[in-house]
This record gives structure tokens, C-alpha cells and sequence, in this order.
């Protein structure tokens, strides 16, 4: 996506430790006309695998993740950080590491939202590491639902997350690549 390229290199900022802030348009404050655009590249993508659940986590793909179902029109379900009293405990859970926060966390998703019905597009606003698109494959796998892929807005090809994904034949669709970040520079791919 161009605009969502162009967007990275005129607002974005490239933090210490590979981290690239883009909470001006994508996680913080929306541009929301941008994220329907990803919603159909993703539909688009991915519209003949029968999805009818799109799944991320709290709190940057909820944005991401309402633009795709519905374009999709499908509901979504956000994984919860740690645990809530008001989920219950009829819950799956996995444990992940989040590369930005630098910690461990819990994903919970009630029991009553993924099923072995359901035909599950994960989406989420970055992929660096690939800990949190595995975390809610876990998930998933545990709830016998079948994941027909994970779409992306911002890859960072240089760090092993595309590499975990493809080795586990996950079908993947990433709208900007990032090859690398070197003293403030961004390079796609």
C-alpha cells in the first residue's frame, strides 16, 4: 500500500531498539480511512478462505482489527492482556513476550467467542518477532478453530517473526515491509 508506505516515512520515527513509532496514525490517534483501505487489501487477500472470525489483541489491533471485519463482515474478538474477572475462567490462555514492552504477558480469550467452527484471520497492527501472531494460533489450535491466515499492516523483515510464520505455514499478507531501519532510515521491501 503506498499510502500506508508514504505515511511510515513522512510520520513515522525510528526509536532505539528498532522500534518505529507510527502512533500518530496507526495506534495511538487512527487515521481510520487508511485502515479501511488496509480492511479490503486484507479482504481482498484472503476473501476466498471462508473466514468468518477475525482475532487480535488489546490494544493496537482493535483498531486494525475492526477495520478488516468489516470489510469482512464478520465479528472480531480481541485477546485480553492477563487475565479479567469479568471473562471468568472459561478461558483460553497462552503466554507471549511482547518485543516492544520487553516482558511476558497472558492472552485470554473467552471460551465463548472461538470454536471449532470458526474459520480465524489474525490481524495485528506490527509483526517483528512473530510471539503474539503465535500466541493466538495457540489459541486457536486449543479451541479447534482453523487459522486461514494473518494479515499485517507493518512488517519488520529484518526481525525473525516472518521467518517463525513461514516456517510454520502460516499464510501471511503484510502491507508494509520494512527491510531495515538503519540510523533513522527505512528501507522496504
Amino acid at each position: 500500500m503506498d499510502k500506508l508506505k508514504e505515511k511510515i516515512l513522512t510520520e513515522g520515527k525510528v526509536l532505539p531498539g528498532n522500534i518505529l513509532k507510527v502512533d500518530m496514525f496507526l495506534n495511538h490517534q487512527v487515521d481510520y480511512q487508511l485502515l479501511k483501505e488496509a480492511g479490503l487489501e486484507f479482504y481482498n487477500f484472503f476473501k476466498d478462505c471462508g473466514v468468518n472470525k477475525i482475532l487480535t489483541i488489546e490494544a493496537s489491533g482493535i483498531a486494525v482489527a475492526c477495520a478488516v471485519a468489516d470489510a469482512f463482515k464478520v465479528p472480531f474478538v480481541f485477546a485480553k492482556k492477563g487475565s479479567h474477572s469479568n471473562v471468568g475462567s472459561n478461558v483460553y490462555t497462552s503466554e507471549v513476550f511482547s518485543y516492544t514492552k520487553g516482558k511476558s504477558y497472558t492472552l485470554t480469550v473467552s471460551k465463548d467467542y472461538i470454536n471449532k467452527d470458526d474459520r480465524i484471520l489474525i490481524v495485528d497492527d506490527f509483526l517483528a518477532n512473530g510471539e503474539a501472531v503465535l500466541g493466538l494460533k495457540r489459541i486457536i489450535d486449543e479451541a479447534g478453530g482453523e487459522l486461514c491466515g494473518v494479515g499485517i499492516i507493518i512488517e519488520k523483515r529484518f526481525q525473525n517473526g516472518y521467518k517463525k510464520l513461514v516456517d510454520a505455514g502460516i499464510k501471511l499478507k503484510s502491507l508494509a515491509v520494512i527491510e531495515s531501519m538503519n540510523d533513522g532510515n527505512i528501507v522496504f521491501g
